[in-house]
């Protein structure tokens, strides 16, 4: 039995004492014992390939933040990199594919590999969390949504209009879909090994979602999330579809426990889009935690107010900034335990 439980609850929809608490990008820059050990392995790619230190770094936001619950250290580019299309980090450059997907060539030569083989790392790493965590929080696994996914090995890296994937969709939509499946089974197979392993709940984020239109995102995007949430029912699932919010209408007819939301849209707005069965997580604006003190404590009561007591997960409507004050972070996170409905 995990001792604090309370996401697991309010993702089911069972009452709970009071609101949960985590953040997106939680293990990270804005904690000097993360860049200690960060630096101790060289870099951000060998650190999410060695399971002990990528281990260490997931527990740390739980015994230093105090948050309620982890998330495994990882990233979403280990999918299309164990399909056969591996990435690197370049330093203030972010992600980075020598080759990219351009025909059907291409994708015929990407696998659908074994998760245990290939990913074995993140395995091994959630094997490990677990035994340090001694069931204190839960632990989610996480994995990319495909469009995400797919956006990345189109475009080779990071984009501000990600035109090429964009493009993929209008020139040539059935070598698109096919990509796309591709991507599906392999992260289903993904997040199944992360559940064997002792992921208590997953999260699928759609980081590039906001970039589509409605009618091409539902074909390109949720099309494909609704077959990885028909398929995982291990655990609870969050879809976090960053910048989507005119299709939460859609998302709420997903067989997930949580939609995801970001800070552009109003707890009232995305509670009537959703509808009442689904728990929301989110949204506070991640550059409040630049706020003053007071501000920051205005802006959170008032949020977790918006959201009333009931199937709410508090976190960020993104990851948290790698140059935030942590102090400011553990305020937040005191201000949603101390507050009462």
């Amino acid at each position: 039995m995990i001792e604090n439980d309370l996401i697991l609850r309010a993702a089911r929809g069972i009452s709970t004492e009071r609101t949960p608490v985590w953040l997106m990008r939680q293990a990270g820059r804005i904690l000097k014992e993360y860049r200690e050990v960060r630096a101790g392995v060289g870099g951000f790619k060998e650190l999410v390939e060695n399971p002990e230190m990528a281990a260490e770094v997931t527990v740390q936001p739980v015994d230093i933040l105090g948050v309620d619950a982890a998330i495994i250290f990882s990233d979403i580019l280990v999918v299309p990199e164990a399909m056969g299309l591996p990435y690197e980090i370049k330093e203030s450059v972010g992600p980075y594919f020598r080759k990219t997907i351009s025909s059907s060539s291409d994708v015929i030569k990407l696998n659908v590999p074994n998760p245990e083989d290939k990913l074995h790392y993140v395995k091994e790493a959630i094997e490990i969390t677990k035994g340090r965590l001694q069931n204190r929080v839960p632990l989610i696994g996480f994995a990319g949504a495909p469009w995400t996914i797919f956006s990345y090995m189109i475009e080779g890296g990071g984009s501000k209009t990600f035109s090429k994937a964009r493009k993929m969709l209008y020139q040539n939509p059935t070598l698109s879909h096919q990509l796309l499946e591709k991507i599906t089974q392999t992260t289903i197979l993904y997040l199944k090994m992360q559940i064997k392993a002792g992921a208590d709940m997953v999260q699928i984020f759609d980081s590039w979602a906001g970039i589509l239109p409605k009618n091409q995102y539902e074909t390109f995007g949720l099309k494909y999330i609704k077959e990885i949430c028909d398929e995982i029912n291990e655990v609870p699932v969050t879809v976090f579809a960053k910048g989507a919010w005119n299709t939460l209408d859609l998302q709420g007819n997903l067989s997930c426990n949580t939609i995801g939301i970001d800070w552009m849209v109003s707890a009232d707005l995305a509670r009537t889009l959703v509808g009442p069965d689904k728990t929301i997580q989110g949204n506070l604006d991640p550059c409040l935690l630049y706020a003053e003190d007071e501000v920051l404590v205005s802006e959170t009561k008032k949020m977790l107010s918006s959201f009333g007591s009931r199937r709410h997960i508090a976190n960020l409507g993104h990851g948290v900034y790698p140059d935030t004050n942590p102090e400011k972070v553990k305020l937040f996170i005191n201000t949603v335990k101390d507050f009462k409905n």
